[in-house]
């Protein structure tokens, strides 16, 4: 998800000059501060209804089990994947490759900004094992870590959680490297471990602050190719979503558990 300028669109983008591979783009020049505040200043009815797939499965595959470690691949600008784990998890990691984006979970986990709690108060609707948080952002800055990472290089069954939203389809347009880097965030988890991975569907690239960032163009049937090697019970939703931005399709959420 991303933030969009009014003079330039994903669509328009000349993307002819050849396929854009991950080192290709220099993200340490990602803006922060214009992704967040284009998606996540306010909860939208999108991530709302993402809420409600991920923190029902959670709640329903995690029941009964002990605190573990658990990682949001590719955290970005965006903390609502890391509180939806804060019931399973004593620890967090937030795996983030963008030195921007680790400068700002740092100063995030320490300052969060009060649109969270709109984001918390959906989350913990109606589901028990929210109700003790009273102060979640709290809690959470006591258990996250913000980790430097490439998630091409993730270490295989290190994790019992995990979370991956807008990731493996929003670092390349390379639809092999999209693979793989699906593949590498289940990888990560030890085996039986359950995940959610959120995706944009039919995504063109993206602008954040003028700046172009590549996407591969998937469907769900990509989603499924890219996890049947690695996972197991892969249930896809999809979202729908049509005015965060051009030149997308709508959203999916892909929830199941490692092999």
């Amino acid at each position: 998800m991303t933030d969009t300028d009014p003079d330039v669109s994903a669509a328009s983008i000349d993307l002819d000059l050849g396929p854009v591979g991950n080192e290709d783009v220099d993200w340490d020049r990602f803006n922060s501060d214009a992704y967040f505040s284009h998606n996540y200043s306010t909860l939208r009815p999108d991530d709302t209804r993402i809420i409600e797939i991920v923190a029902n499965f959670f709640e329903k595959t995690c029941r009964g089990h002990s605190l573990g470690r658990a990682i949001d691949v590719g955290a970005g600008a965006n903390l609502y994947p890391a509180m939806m784990m804060l019931p399973y998890a004593s620890q967090v990691t937030l795996f983030e490759r963008a030195f921007t984006n680790r400068q700002w979970l740092t100063h995030e986990l320490e300052k969060p900004h009060g649109s969270w709690w709109q984001f918390w108060s959906t989350i913990a609707a109606g589901r028990k094992p929210y109700e003790p948080f009273r102060k979640p952002l709290d809690v959470l800055h006591g258990r996250a870590a913000v980790e430097r990472g490439n998630i091409f290089d993730l270490t295989p069954d290190q994790y019992d959680l995990g979370t991956m939203f807008f990731v493996a389809e929003s670092i390349t347009t390379r639809n092999d490297e999209f693979q793989r880097a699906a593949r590498q965030f289940v990888n990560t988890l030890k085996p039986g471990a359950p995940f959610a991975a959120a995706f944009m569907r039919d995504s063109s690239g993206y602008i954040v602050a003028g700046r172009y960032f590549p996407a591969c163009s998937i469907t769900e049937a990509d989603v499924q190719r890219a996890l049947a090697p690695v996972a197991r019970s892969v249930h896809i939703e999809l979202v729908e979503s049509n005015d965060l931005r051009e030149g997308y399709g709508g959203m999916m959420v892909a929830t199941g558990r490692k092999k």
